[in-house]
């Protein structure tokens, strides 16, 4: 029997070392190396969930995509209130803003001086409008991050079709918005239609960090950021933070894969829409989804340590739709609901936390958070209750990060603990809380 158990610890040992891992006392593993964020990942991260807004000439076409062809006199928003958005998103509890300055159709929302296919040939505010403008000015007033979408491709631009010429041109509508705008809290790149073809990033993501040196990137170029891989507002389950460096632009092709011994810090963001559709559309309001689904996309994005951002798009007034505005409202309260006030929570080092209460008390929700400027450690953890005067297992999970929330079936406890099983390093965790948020009978896993 000794010697069974002398041979898997050899076996363990050997693996771990394989792995560039070291035992430490309580089951931790120290790496040398740990890959970790910057300061502003870790700022980007912590907003964790902002509102994308795609709105521009497909809008009044009931278009997803068009081809640079549809006239820009039909470009009229007449109730166009940025700050009507920008409210609805802080009220939601959205740290950050995202706008479609130009998307593939090449239509640009502000006044640009590389083309004539933007707002100036539009009769909105006579031609003299900037939605840009309009959008960074309500961000500003609300205390809402501005970010900015800048598609690549242009298939409006007679240039594209000449390499060197459209790179010339793309900088310059880049330039325009990273020094026109005031400070800027994400760039994104967008891949979609640019497949085989390669812009010169070099210079491009130079312009970034010449001028926007605290924007994230994403996915394209030297991304900071990364494509989850779908539009769903879903991230798999574990979600690593780190990738190898010769995976990090496969991210742009949904190719990708997160790993644990990678060099390079690239958290995800889950893209999705609150409709159907990007762009508003006359036809698929019955669409909207329900708070019951924004929460479980929530849960399995920012619950997953990863950022939410949830497209919501302006109708042809150029507002956002009085339902689509209260669904997010609605949405924002209900995450509100559950996770504003902790019964009680716990930071600290090591492989154990602990909170406990005076009386029994009902728990269905823990939510942890690793220190990540520390890098990522965790490898594998249970989560604990005190039921019938012993512990037992609630909740497990192998990746933590930025924040794992787990749910469980309702628990009736004087105490509920983290404990961790495997590591690199000492556990480093910032906040262990829990909720009892009224789970229905027999939980769902997140």
């Amino acid at each position: 029997m000794f010697m069974n158990r002398l041979n898997r610890f050899v076996i363990f040992i050997t693996c771990a070392a394989a792995l560039g891992l070291v035992l430490l006392p309580g089951g931790a593993m120290a790496q040398q190396d740990l890959a970790r964020p910057t300061k502003q990942q870790v700022g980007w991260q912590d907003m964790e969930f902002g509102v994308f807004c795609h709105f521009g000439i497909n809008t009044f076409h009931d278009k997803e995509w068009s081809d640079g062809t549809l006239d820009p006199a039909t470009f009229n928003p007449s109730e166009l209130d940025a700050e009507q958005w920008v409210r609805a998103a802080r009220d939601a509890g959205a740290k950050y803003f995202m706008l479609t300055a130009k998307h593939h159709d090449g239509f640009c929302l502000w006044p640009t001086s590389t083309t004539d296919y933007s707002i100036k040939a539009s009769p909105w505010r006579n031609g003299k409008g900037d939605v840009v403008r309009e959008v960074a000015n309500a961000c500003k007033k609300y205390g809402v991050k501005f970010g900015v979408y800048l598609s690549p491709w242009d298939r409006h631009e007679p240039c594209y079709k000449d390499k060197e010429a459209y790179d010339e041109f793309y900088k310059r509508q880049l330039e325009e918005l990273l020094t026109g705008y005031g400070e800027l809290a994400e760039v994104w790149f967008d891949g979609a239609g640019s497949e085989g073809r390669e812009y010169d990033w070099p210079e491009i993501i130079a312009l970034v960090r010449k001028h926007q040196p605290n924007a994230m990137i994403f996915n394209m170029g030297e991304p900071t950021i990364r494509w989850v891989g779908n539009e769903n507002g879903v991230a798999p389950y574990p979600c690593w933070n780190t990738v190898r460096k010769d995976d990090v632009l496969e991210f742009s092709r949904g190719a990708g894969r997160p790993d644990t011994r990678g060099s390079v810090w690239l958290p995800a963001e889950c893209d999705a829409r609150i409709r159907r559709n990007w762009f508003w559309h006359s036809d698929d309001a019955e669409t909207l989804k329900s708070v019951d689904e924004l929460m479980r996309m929530y849960y399995r994005s920012v619950g997953h340590g990863c950022n939410l951002l949830l497209n919501v798009g302006p109708d042809r007034r150029g507002l956002f739709p009085e339902q689509d505005a209260a669904r997010l409202r609605e949405f924002g309260a209900e995450i509100s609901r559950r996770f504003s006030k902790s019964l009680a929570s716990a930071s600290g080092k090591g492989d154990k936390l602990s909170v406990s209460f005076r009386q029994a008390t009902w728990v269905d929700h823990a939510v942890t958070m690793e220190a990540i400027q520390n890098g990522e450690r965790v490898r594998r953890y249970v989560i604990e209750a005190i039921v019938e005067n012993e512990w037992r297992t609630v909740a497990e999970g192998t990746a933590i990060g930025h924040k794992k929330i787990d749910r469980f079936p309702p628990v009736h406890t004087k105490g509920v603990r983290f404990r961790c099983l495997a590591s690199e390093g000492k556990p480093q965790i910032r906040q262990f809380a829990v909720f009892f948020c009224g789970s229905p009978a027999g939980g769902e896993k997140s």
